[in-house]
């Protein structure tokens, strides 16, 4: 049976989006282009399933369907760069099968002019076909935003930018049926460095406030005051969190390797995001010590370490770097995460704490790194011995804010 539409990825990108096609009553395929898997329950597959869409295993049926969104993951390479691994493995699967009239979007995200240089070419090469001209060819950055119950693909803008004017209308009437608003950008690179401004401002924010966290530490200055109050003014201001450190999908990114200027401000950020978890184990010890303990043989006890509150998805998470340390002090690490039923630090297995206020109670510390919705805060603060909060989630003086 054909469908209207193709993903090629089904990781934290692709998936939501298929899901919000089948929503808007597309029918639709998903094609895998590695080992990545969203985190579907049973009854969301099931609804998917019954409203239209269709796992798909041969590439074969990427060329029945009139759109084509590539959503495959870019993670970091060994030298710090965007893998686009994925990215061809998909351009090539699709151009094998590639037919004409067929819009193409790319949604993975990527350095500015990747969608011209480095698909447009596997594509070409493929298919045989001249894109913007035998097909369509654009670039629409993602603005998934896991969790968020708020900003939903029907209620956020979709940014479009084709290689041709023809190229972003046809990407834009796609779209135009799962969300209320389309703006087009001039072309392809503009469309590629708006994803790069989006994420590079969400890391370069949190950088500013981790750092305002340190430094009103040091001055004993509440923070978490600070931005309360801050956050009330109307213009020029938003509110950004510290925490134990940055994960996700979305990573931040300089143009160093691509021959441009380095975002000196990108990189200042990624230090200083890098070195939270460090300073998270800082204050733990710190801590300890303060209270007649030393690090090596306390018990310690991780809360939520996975990289977003209320979600499974543990990529880039600060937890495994901030459990590598706190072993290599010589503490006794345990965990509990209501959504993460085992966990292995290089390679060795977590135990998981069952009983959450028992372990709290049990460990000489206790760590919160992310704030599930299901955690009683208020509670969990009588029951630890000492409560570190990395999020600023507990009532005030209840516990240790970093």
């Amino acid at each position: 049976m054909p469908a209207d539409l193709a993903v090629i990825g089904l990781g934290p990108l692709g998936l939501p989006l298929a899901q919000a096609a089948v929503a808007a009553g597309i029918a639709t395929v998903g094609f895998k282009t590695g080992p990545e898997a969203g985190s579907l329950s049973p009854a969301e597959l099931r609804r998917m399933l019954s409203g239209g869409f269709r796992p798909a295993t041969n590439p074969a049926e990427l060329g029945r369907v009139r759109t084509a969104v590539i959503c495959a993951p870019t993670p970091r390479d060994a030298d710090g760069g965007l893998d686009l691994s994925q990215v061809e493995t998909a351009a090539r699967a699709l151009a094998a099968h590639l037919r004409p009239h067929t819009t193409v979007i790319l949604e993975s995200p990527v350095h500015p002019g990747t969608t011209e240089n480095f698909l447009r070419p596997l594509l070409e090469e493929g298919s045989g076909l001249r894109a913007g001209r035998d097909f369509h060819l654009a670039y629409s950055p993602s603005r998934i935003d896991p969790g968020n119950r708020d900003f939903t693909p029907a209620n956020t803008p979709k940014v479009i930018g084709g290689l041709t004017p023809a190229c972003t209308e046809s990407a834009a009437a796609f779209y135009g049926r799962l969300t209320d608003k389309v703006v087009r950008a001039r072309g392809l690179r503009e469309a590629e460095t708006v994803q790069l401004l989006e994420t590079n401002f969400r890391h370069v924010n949190i950088a500013l406030v981790n750092e305002m966290a340190v430094l009103c530490h040091d001055l004993g200055v509440d923070l978490w005051d600070v931005i309360r109050c801050a956050e009330t003014k109307p213009f020029g201001y938003q509110a950004f969190r510290p925490g134990p450190g940055v994960g996700g999908h979305a990573v931040p990114q300089d143009l160093t390797g691509q021959g441009a200027r380095p975002l000196r401000m990108v990189e200042l950020a990624q230090q200083v995001n890098n070195q939270m978890p460090r300073y998270v184990i800082q204050r733990a010890a710190t801590l300890l010590n303060e209270h007649g303990k030393s690090a090596r043989g306390a018990r310690v006890l991780l809360l939520g370490v996975t990289y977003k509150a209320d979600l499974a998805d543990q990529q880039g998470t600060p937890a495994q770097e901030i459990a590598i340390r706190l072993m290599e002090l010589g503490a006794s690490v345990s965990y509990h995460d209501p959504h993460i039923p085992s966990w292995s630090v290089l390679d060795r297995p977590v135990p998981r704490a069952d009983s959450l206020y028992e372990a709290a109670a049990d460990a000489d510390l206790t760590i919160l790194l992310q704030q599930h919705r299901t955690y009683d805060l208020q509670g969990l603060s009588v029951k630890a011995q000492l409560l570190l909060d990395t999020r600023g989630a507990t009532p005030t003086g209840a516990a240790h804010r970093l």
